[in-house]
């Protein structure tokens, strides 16, 4: 080997090490980055000894997606928790104290003690003030159902706007993607970018992708419409201003077609989106329905006759009114009746007509209202008889559809703890499978900081083995110009 030769290879070694070890320096340099992955500088032979042919991007197309996919029902899920969790704060917490069960018993209770003494003034404004408590608790909690579907409208305007604009900067890392692959360059920096926008854009909307040619890919919604293919589908969507027991939200669309809302406790949503139109319109509104119906129970069961002269008498609200102020269809659902329940103002004027009657001119007390009996209780027992006596509810409120107004209320706060405890054992789940996915993905991909100072150490080796080559020549190149002397 001439000494020129010895050179060149120890340049070339040179070259290389310093290629090995920038790739190695940008490893460590993002060991903490969970949208990078490694790379690797592959080494091919030439008669000036091993040279970098190509940085390998380390990938794993099956786990990507896998992860995509995980990713997205997880976000859905977890949103769809986040959600029934506010329900649940606003009905007082881990033991419901402030719902209109409890309130419903607690009124229940203030009858029974009225009715042990009916002649007694304080009981009498005791049991219209539990009353009025029990009215409040359901139009407090109608309003916070209708701030959550407001609050969730507003959420996917937010989230829909956001979805545009990482499509936009998807198209872009896309179009490099597939430039650097026409142009034979390394499209690794580019190809993390693509990666981490899918991982974005999943958090918002389930999707799934297929990569054609020359590294193009495309996405597709979790039902199959295309949300990018060369350039972006317009999503879409028109947020609503308020939000009443009455108003139903608009749709979201890509590219027009509408996004699917998730179902069940166990949400087939992928994604917030869907999440989000679950909340608004489904498990929200169902909620709402059956506040509506225990509104309506109550207005039913304390009506009174409203003489008009000509027989049969018609009845009106009694101690429960509301704003229609009539007594509803039986069994069927009245929207928004709920959120403006209250108690009648005679009955805070004078509670005793809880007693005796005459809300509505109608005085039950066989004493009149001039010379009342003060030990009537016939009315005040009808009324808490009936309160555990089966009355027709609308079915559409997923309940049962004849029960007693006590049951129904408390089978109301069992529906909604039952659907939060599914979500939240679904989520729990939903989390680990995306935690085990994204370990393996990791593993494929990331970047281990042992492994990279290992292969650290070995290229110094390779370094100092150089530089002894290069030693070695300058002592020789020392000796023949001595020599020459």
């Amino acid at each position: 080997m001439s000494l020129s030769t010895a050179i060149t290879i120890a340049q070339s070694a040179f070259n290389t090490t310093a290629a090995q070890t920038a790739v190695v320096s940008k490893n460590i340099a993002n060991a903490g980055n969970a949208d990078y992955s490694r790379r690797m500088a592959l080494l091919g032979s030439t008669p000036n000894g091993a040279q970098v042919v190509s940085i390998y991007r380390a990938q794993n197309e099956a786990l990507l997606k896998q992860s995509i996919a995980s990713i997205g029902q997880s976000s859905g899920q977890s949103r769809l928790l986040s959600g029934l969790e506010l329900l649940k704060s606003s009905l007082g917490g881990n033991d419901y104290e402030t719902s209109p069960a409890t309130f419903l018993a607690a009124f229940r209770d203030s009858l029974q003690t009225f009715a042990s003494t009916p002649g007694n003034p304080a009981m009498a404004a005791s049991a219209v003030s539990d009353a009025g408590d029990l009215a409040n608790a359901i139009s407090t909690t109608a309003n916070a159902v209708q701030s959550l579907r407001a609050d969730a409208d507003k959420e996917i305007a937010i989230e829909v706007e956001k979805l545009n604009s990482l499509l936009a900067d998807f198209e872009n890392a896309n179009n490099a993607v597939k430039s650097a692959t026409a142009q034979g360059q390394d499209p690794s920096e580019a190809l993390d970018q693509r990666d981490k926008i899918l991982k974005q854009v999943s958090e918002i909307i389930g999707i799934s992708t297929v990569t054609r040619a020359n590294n193009d890919t495309v996405i597709y919604t979790a039902d199959g419409t295309v949300l990018f293919e060369t350039m972006p589908r317009t999503v879409t969507f028109a947020p609503k201003a308020a939000y009443d027991a009455t108003i139903t939200g608009n749709k979201i669309y890509v590219d027009g077609v509408p996004v699917a809302a998730g179902a069940g406790a166990n949400t087939t949503a992928e994604g917030k989106l869907a999440s989000l139109l679950q909340l608004r319109d489904d498990v929200a509104p169902k909620f709402q329905s059956q506040l509506d119906e225990i509104a309506r129970g109550l207005v039913t069961l304390f009506q009174e006759g409203n003489p008009s002269g000509v027989p049969p008498i018609p009845y009106a609200p009694g101690l429960f009114t509301w704003s229609g102020g009539t007594v509803p269809p039986a069994g069927t659902v009245v929207p928004g009746l709920a959120a403006t329940l209250a108690v009648n103002p005679l009955a805070k004027a004078n509670p005793m007509l809880l007693r005796d009657g005459g809300f509505n001119g109608v005085v039950s007390n066989p004493g009149g209202a001039a010379t009342p009996d003060a030990g009537y209780t016939a009315l005040l027992e009808g009324f808490i008889a009936a309160m555990g006596e089966g009355m027709a509810f609308d079915p559409a409120t997923g309940l049962d559809g004849s029960s007693s107004i006590l049951d129904f209320a408390t089978s109301s706060i069992g529906w909604l703890e039952q659907l939060r405890s599914t979500a939240s054992t679904a989520s729990d789940n939903k989390s680990a499978l995306l935690a085990r996915t994204q370990e393996a993905l990791s593993k494929e991909t990331g970047v281990s900081i042992d492994e990279e100072l290992s292969l650290l150490l070995d290229l110094e080796q390779s370094y100092k083995a150089s530089a002894k080559l290069v030693s070695t020549v300058d002592a020789m190149m020392a000796a023949l110009l001595e020599a020459v002397r």
